[in-house]
């Protein structure tokens, strides 16, 4: 039978959607009631606190509870009733990490490079696309940042902003000459378009709407879009809302909702703005949606592909009990084609409704439970940068309620490794990351704060100007390696 009750949804619920300051005093709050959830269901706080994990002891219930300060180490291949021999240290757990607050934004909700620069671009929900000017040495040592003035894109006439509602998810193309954008509309209809780019902004007059796909309910929109390794554009759409899929959307393959979807926007069909890749699982058959890549997700709060392997990650935000994260590795299945992530018969690798999961469905590769007061996942990215190398290859992901944020190794031996990460200042509520071109990862939180993940001496010195000043040098604090703004008295 399915299961009632509260709804955990995410990523963020009406009682967060607050004005900023009282945004940012939940934030700082522990207890994850600050996050009760929105369409008068209120969110399951629950997990047996003392379920007998020990720190640092891998038995089966750490499949679902991440130890308070401690390192997790589980086996996903078999079920474990013994503990694990310890795997040898790893040199990212446990790093003192600091976060570089680039600029102060309402809301932002994804994070975008572009072709041909280094610039960073932002989406904010209620809207806008701004820009962050980056400028880096001929020699590599030094990078100065700003925050433009002028908005790259503004569709807050065209957006409903509020809830898990607004502009959810930005992309360029490969050449950077086009924008792609997901919206909620006025009609709560979700929106992909695309825009063209001038010389310092989109042309708003430009838009092309490629796909747009009624939402029953205002939560669960998903929203995400980013194009994969092989070229094509990938959308991520939740469930359409609701406690429990009530429209039982996640394993009808004739809906778009529950799903994430792939097109090629660059050539549009005979009756489409856009084509359906040949091969994509159901293309040109009756047995599902030609443009379902994947399907079986409840709200996909933020995908991405691993720029060196080309693996997908998906982070799944669960109903009462669980969030996962699902690995799809990109060898012969092709990053997920096909797959069935369970959703609304599983949630996470739990039954969720009726007796047995479909028997094509690929369990996540890791799940969490709501105690200490987490109740919804943030996903981000596996790690390719230089400014924290042992990081390379680890998944960085979040909780939105406590703000807290984890590192997740997958081994080829089938070996998770999950840690916290350990910043210089306490985090807000996670709402997304981001990665540039060069695999460097940033976070953004709710209360406005879009910041790099920076080991302390470590990579180029970083100065953050305001918008209203020349990019130019500065003195250098040798103990964070940061040049201090000169106008915030550092």
């Amino acid at each position: 039978m399915r299961r009632t009750g509260p709804d955990a949804k995410g990523p963020y619920s009406k009682d967060c959607m607050k004005p900023k300051f009282l945004c940012a005093l939940l934030a700082l709050a522990v207890v994850a009631s600050a996050c009760a959830s929105r369409d008068g269901d209120s969110l399951s706080l629950g997990g047996d606190a003392s379920d007998g994990t020990v720190s640092g002891e891998v038995t089966t219930s750490t499949r679902r509870t991440i130890p308070e300060e401690a390192i997790t180490t589980i086996q996903t291949t078999t079920t474990v009733s013994e503990p694990l021999d310890p795997l040898p240290e790893q040199d990212w757990e446990g790093q003192q990490l600091r976060l570089v607050t680039l600029a102060q934004l309402e809301f932002p909700t994804a994070l975008s490079d572009r072709a041909g620069g280094d610039d960073l671009w932002i989406a904010e929900r209620p809207g806008r696309v701004r820009q962050i000017q980056r400028r880096v040495d001929l020699d590599g040592e030094a990078q100065t940042l700003r925050l433009m003035n002028t908005v790259v894109l503004d569709i807050t006439d065209k957006v409903s902003d509020g809830g898990e509602r607004g502009l959810l998810g930005i992309a360029f193309s490969s050449n950077g000459r086009l924008l792609y954008v997901s919206y909620s509309d006025n009609n709560g209809r979700s929106v992909l378009a695309e825009y063209e780019m001038g010389t310092i902004a989109a042309l708003p007059d430009s838009e092309r709407i490629l796909m747009v796909v009624d939402q029953p309910q205002s939560n669960h929109n998903g929203g995400q879009v980013s194009f994969g390794p092989d070229g094509f554009l990938y959308w991520a759409l939740g469930d359409g809302g609701g406690s429990g899929d009530p429209g039982d959307h996640g394993q009808n393959r004739n809906t778009l909702l529950g799903s994430i979807l792939r097109i090629d926007p660059a050539q549009p069909g005979e009756e489409l703005p856009y084509q359906v890749p040949a091969d994509n699982p159901f293309s040109g058959s009756s047995d599902g949606r030609d443009e379902i890549w994947l399907w079986g997700v409840r709200n996909p709060w933020k995908f991405s592909f691993d720029m060196e392997t080309g693996d997908l990650w998906i982070a799944d935000v669960g109903q009462n009990e669980l969030e996962e994260i699902n690995l799809l590795r990109n060898g012969q299945e092709r990053a997920g084609r096909g797959a069935n992530l369970g959703w609304n018969v599983a949630e996470g690798d739990r039954l969720f409704s009726g007796d047995e999961f479909p028997p094509d469905h690929r369990p996540p590769i890791f799940t969490y439970d709501h105690s200490n007061g987490r109740c919804s996942i943030t996903g981000g990215y596996a790690y390719r940068g230089d400014l924290n190398r042992p990081l390379k290859g680890v998944y960085l992901f979040a909780d939105f309620c406590t703000g807290e944020v984890f590192g997740l190794e997958a081994t080829d031996d089938g070996r998770i490794t999950v840690a916290n990460m350990l910043f210089d200042r306490a985090t807000g509520q996670v709402v997304g990351f981001g990665q540039d071109a060069v695999g460097e990862l940033y976070l953004l939180e709710a209360d406005g704060r879009v910041s790099l993940i920076q080991r302390p001496g470590v990579g180029p010195t970083t100065q953050v100007v305001s918008s209203d000043q020349d990019i130019r040098g500065g003195e250098i604090d040798e103990e964070t390696n940061v040049v201090p703004d000169p106008g915030d008295g550092g």
